[in-house]
């Protein structure tokens, strides 16, 4: 009792506590004062010192801003129509890394565009092989209903961008394949080389091959763009602002677009290339190389479907045979031959006797007519092509000598076009063997190379070179862009009078006894000047080169020739791959030239023949793709979208070109008759005696006509 009165409760009054209560609220209100202050600066700060990068924000939120891809620079004919255009197109991409879904969009994609199987797997093939924000395309020209339909569902399909612009458009298609190349999407290796950001943008593409890659950065031109106010789903409310693009600069190129087209189709079915030349200027008029791929197709982005179509063709449309393709020419290399000859000092008049073929010490080299020719000189040795007058007197010359002019009318060379490397193909000599083989110069060789046979190989451009130099004297060079400014033709340092024996030589060969008859043009007044060849590929022991045999063992066809002959105006080189020898070539180069005088007279013809081919070279493809879709379906194996398929085929032409060519150790086997009938058989005579050669076991025969 005495501890409680002892402990006296603390009294607490009201001013304490007011006291108290004061101090906490000043406190308190320091901090939410300073708490305040703190948020009011920062917002100060945002709404000041940030308000043009939030405002931005707020803007992207609202604004959409893309660019548009600029329309490409067209790529024109010597008379401006087009080869490559551009038109207005409805398409639609897709964008991997904004897809959910990818089967669901498809299969939605699928019903509204109308896609089937085939098409969607490859839209899938592509995906595979798409990265990040890279566009994959998935359906181009699309109808205005579809486009629409499409467009009204777009905010339930992320990653599907459907949208207006222009597409490429190459009206003659496979016709110009090879020449004008092709464009499509970049792809990964693309974007690491050039880090724009155009590259990835839906609907641009870049030159793949051929022109449209060689002048890609002058055919792109300046992006335009395009501001929009859009939803939070990102549909477009209204556009605000768009600044067009500015379109790529146009090429001209000396190509005449008619005769590139009618070249192209009038080869028909065979595998082959024409090439035709101004004579006055170089220009290059037509090359073209069938069969070709639709580069169409190529810049929708092919599919696995047309990827193996294109792959089991044994004719190789991907090979651009004009500039890659490397043959033994046969006897087109005997005019450069005759000059050799001429210059060394052979009076055109001095005479051989054929009586079948020429002994070289103990073997026999054949002439393509074994009944032989009787007395030669080289106007016969030209029209007729006499085997045995060039084995004979290019023994008494040598092969320097004859390779030195092979190279000066254009063989063996490169020649300074925009359409990337060329294969150049081997004219050969003693040097070059050694140099190659380690091994001595024989004369075997010697006969083979001036018959066109043996390690001889051109490409068909050369070949065009070659006819021109003969026709004008001049050392022309090809020209394939119009505004190219080229110095005049240089000399050949060939008298005059040369040049007239082998063109009357070539005369000949068409409109006298010769070996092309059948190429003599359908106006008595215009007379043309050619050279037949053809080169045997195999032994006869699988055949006379001709019909009845694997098209892979039939001869190759050339036919080079120049028009009007009094004063040649164009020169034109016909190559066809085992057509089974110069008759396949013949009428092409025939009909073309007959283009150059009257173009409804060659387009009639050519009436008569595409139906019996299956239509125009288009035709012939799609109805193909047919057969394979019927067949294949889906199964077809998958294509490799990392490289370009053109490029990789091309490649693979210039490596086998880079392998050396197995060692010749006896004369080429005997290339079959001409087209023409051979003459009746001479009369029996001696061998020409022929220059001291090394003794060789066995017989050898020689080459084409």
């Amino acid at each position: 009792m005495a501890r409680r009165r002892g402990k006296t409760a603390k009294h607490i009054s009201q001013g304490m506590l007011r006291n108290s209560f004061d101090r906490r609220s000043v406190v308190i209100g320091a901090l939410q004062g300073g708490v305040g202050v703190l948020l009011a600066t920062r917002l100060g700060y945002l709404a000041v010192a940030e308000n043009a990068h939030y405002q931005m924000m707020a803007e992207s939120n609202r604004v959409n801003l893309s660019l548009i891809p600029p329309r490409r620079g067209w790529i024109l004919d010597r008379q401006g129509q087009p080869l490559a255009a551009n038109r207005a197109d409805f398409r639609v991409d897709l964008i991997p890394d904004r897809l959910v879904d990818a089967d669901k969009t498809l299969a939605e994609l699928g019903q509204i565009l109308g896609l089937d199987a085939i098409d969607i797997q490859d839209i899938k093939d592509q995906l595979a092989q798409a990265r990040g924000f890279q566009p994959v395309g998935v359906a181009e020209h699309l109808d205005w209903e579809k486009f629409a339909a499409l467009s009204v569902r777009q905010p339930d399909l992320p990653g599907v961008v459907p949208q207006r612009g222009f597409s490429r458009f190459y009206p003659t298609g496979p016709c110009v394949g090879h020449l004008v190349g092709y464009v499509g999407a970049a792809n990964a290796k693309d974007y690491e080389k050039e880090h724009n950001q155009l590259l990835i943008t839906p609907g641009f593409k870049i030159g793949k091959d051929g022109l449209e890659k060689q002048f890609d950065a002058d055919l792109r031109g300046v992006p335009g763009a395009r501001r929009a106010e859009v939803t939070a789903s990102g549909k477009i409310v209204r556009d605000l602002e768009t600044r067009e693009d500015i379109p790529g600069k146009p090429i001209e190129l000396t190509i005449h677009a008619g005769l590139q087209e009618y070249a192209a189709r009038r080869i028909g079915v065979e595998s082959g290339a024409v090439t035709v030349i101004d004579c006055r200027s170089g220009d290059i008029l037509a090359m073209c190389s069938m069969p070709s791929y639709d580069p169409n197709s190529f810049s929708a982005g092919i599919g696995r479907l047309e990827w193996k179509m294109l792959a089991d063709d044994d004719h190789v449309p991907l090979r651009n045979k004009t500039l890659h393709g490397l043959y033994p020419p046969g006897s087109t290399v005997k005019p450069s031959v005759a000059l050799a000859l001429l210059e060394a000092g052979l009076d055109p008049h001095e005479a051989v006797n054929c009586s079948g073929g020429l002994q070289v010490g103990n073997r026999v080299f054949h002439c393509w007519n074994h009944h032989g020719h009787g007395r030669v000189d080289m106007f016969k040795g030209i029209y007729q092509s006499c085997d045995v007058y060039f084995y004979h007197f290019a023994q008494k010359i040598g092969m320097e000598r004859i390779a030195a002019m092979m190279r000066r009318m254009g063989l063996g060379q490169s020649f300074d076009l925009p359409l990337g490397k060329q294969s150049t193909g081997t004219v050969p000599d003693p040097a070059w063997k050694q140099r190659r083989y380690h091994q001595d110069w024989a004369i075997y060789d010697t006969v083979n190379a001036t018959i066109g046979q043996g390690y001889v190989q051109v490409n068909p451009l050369q070949q065009a070179v070659v006819v021109s130099r003969l026709a004008s004297g001049k050392a022309l060079q090809p020209r394939l862009l119009r505004n190219q400014h080229t110095p005049p033709p240089g000399d050949l340092g060939i008298p005059q009078e040369h040049f007239d024996v082998i063109r009357s030589g070539m005369r000949d060969v068409i409109n006298g006894p010769g070996t092309g008859g059948k190429a003599r043009l359908p106006f008595p007044d215009i007379l043309m000047a050619g050279k037949s060849g053809s080169a045997q590929v195999v032994g006869l022991n699988y055949g006379n080169g001709k019909a009845g045999v694997a098209w892979k063992r039939r001869d190759h066809g050339h036919f080079i020739c120049f028009a009007p002959f009094d004063n040649p105006r164009f020169a034109c080189a016909v190559l066809i791959e085992h057509g089974g020898g110069s008759p396949a070539a013949i009428p092409i180069a025939r009909d073309v030239m007959t283009y150059l005088f009257d173009q409804q007279k060659a387009w009639d013809m050519l009436a008569t023949m595409e139906p019996g081919w299956g239509g125009t070279p288009q035709q012939r493809m799609d109805a193909k793709y047919r057969t394979y879709a019927a067949q294949y379906g889906v199964s077809a194996p998958r294509v490799d979208t990392s490289g370009e398929p053109v490029a990789q085929v091309q490649s693979a032409s210039d490596a086998a070109a880079a392998t050396p060519q197995p060692v010749q150790s006896d004369a080429a086997p005997p290339a079959p008759e001409p087209g023409a009938e051979a003459p009746a058989p001479a009369p029996a005579a001696t061998p020409a005696a022929p220059a001291p050669a090394p003794a060789a076991p066995g017989n050898a025969t020689g080459g084409g006509h």
